[in-house]
């Protein structure tokens, strides 16, 4: 059975979309909210991730945490949140019987948060020690040091959760005023999924939440040329293994060559068959993490890798990485290979959607963020089309010297920085 959505614009603005599946017992609700971290100013980094943790703490209604949780996991439900640069998800699972439970609790908790004074403070305490955790733990403190260096300044290249200085100076007043600016029927879409009728949806959505007002569609500062390099960020950090992370340049979610990074991606750093994989792990024995992944943002996005390596094989692993990136410019991709990682994401997508919640996600992620939401049979049209050409032609665009970070948390000092920028400068060709 093809996936396939209904949409319903409410006179506020609300998106609201359903997706009918009728095997299912689950009912998956999502509010997908177009509001992130890039939308931020200096003195309020944090505040979108903040509100995110606010929304759990209480409403008039239900006035502490432990109500909230209690109406839907005392149900046998699933909830969270989540925060990133461009967006806010707000989000419950539960049984089909219960869908206006979850409707109207996720409803009460985004328009009517208390934001009491006393737990804004506690969260607070929270959430510096979250941003603290970070600095121990060197996969994120790898990758929070590369988007600094890609992004630097931008809102882009900043912690989701914002800086100890930052979440400090965030009043309850500020947050509430962020809120209000920031978070509306405009840029708000509602997206279910399950054994639903999508006038029911549509009732429910208009009965909670059809009087909502709010600014209009928030802007964000533009995304600034990334492509300035090679810049090197090292972490001089005493830990058992060096952690590698580089940033190449990738592509915008919409842009005509998206599907063609993406099988470019798997080839390169996606699973065990990836050449990643098979060269840095399996015939070199350099690393046992190592993977490649694409970022797709609204007017940028990059292309990264990922390693944890010995310290004092770091260099050359780092030179296996960029040869292996070197290989998709230079030789045209072969027919086998190309056919494998077309079935890798055909198959990986066709898996992921057997779930409720991720078929709300599927189109109310794509609707948030683009206000089109591809069909899963268009999005595999689209990837069984790129051809091995097409595939080399998108890396000798975006996989050059000079147009590469890197970051580095280990025990290297600073002298170790040149080395490390000596070859992203030579370890790629122009083309």
């Amino acid at each position: 059975m093809k996936l396939t959505y209904h949409k319903t614009t409410l006179a506020n603005g609300l998106r609201v979309l359903s997706s009918t599946l009728p095997h299912t017992y689950s009912v998956g609700v999502g509010f997908y909210i177009s509001i992130g971290s890039r939308y931020e100013q200096p003195a309020a980094a944090g505040a979108a991730h903040f509100i995110e943790h606010m929304l759990f703490k209480g409403t008039a209604r239900r006035p502490a945490p432990q109500a909230i949780a209690l109406e839907i996991e005392g149900h046998g439900g699933l909830f969270n949140a989540s925060t990133g640069q461009e967006m806010t998800v707000l989000w419950a699972k539960m049984q089909q019987a219960h869908l206006p439970l979850a409707l109207d609790v996720l409803a009460d908790m985004l328009r009517h948060s208390l934001l009491a004074p006393d737990e804004v403070e506690k969260e607070r305490r929270v959430i510096l020690e979250e941003i603290s955790s970070s600095q121990d733990i060197p996969e994120e403190l790898v990758s929070l040091a590369l988007h600094q260096v890609t992004w630097p300044g931008h809102p882009l290249g900043w912690d989701v959760a914002g800086t100890p200085d930052s979440v400090q100076s965030l009043s309850q007043e500020s947050l509430s005023q962020f809120l209000l600016r920031h978070y509306g029927p405009h840029n708000t879409v509602i997206s279910v999924a399950g054994d639903v009728d999508h006038g029911q949806v549509v009732e429910l959505a208009d009965r909670l939440l059809g009087d909502w007002q709010g600014a209009a569609a928030p802007s964000y500062l533009a995304a600034p040329d990334n492509h300035a390099g090679p810049q090197v960020a090292l972490i001089n950090k005493k830990v058992e293994q060096t952690h590698l992370a580089l940033h190449l340049p990738g592509l915008p979610r919409d842009h005509g060559d998206r599907f063609a990074l993406n099988l470019l991606n798997v080839i390169l750093g996606e699973g065990m068959s990836s050449r990643l994989f098979l060269e840095i792990r399996e015939r070199l024995g350099l690393a046992y993490a190592v993977d490649s992944y694409i970022s797709q943002l609204a007017d940028t996005g990059v292309t990264g890798v990922y390693a944890a390596v010995a310290p004092e094989r770091a260099l050359e692993a780092l030179s296996a990485i960029l040869a292996q990136l070197q290989r998709l410019c230079d030789e045209v991709v072969d027919e086998a290979t190309l056919h494998s990682a077309k079935e890798f994401v055909k198959g990986r997508l066709l898996l992921g959607l057997e779930d409720t919640m991720a078929v709300s996600g599927w189109f109310g992620r794509q609707e948030a963020l683009t206000r089109e939401a591809l069909s899963v049979e268009q999005v595999i049209g689209q990837v069984m089309a790129v051809d091995a050409a097409t595939l080399q032609r998108v890396a000798r665009q975006l996989f050059q010297s000079g147009h590469n970070q890197l970051a580095i948390v280990g025990p290297h000092r600073r002298r170790d920085e040149a080395r490390f920028k000596a070859l992203l400068t030579n370890g790629l060709l122009a083309h």
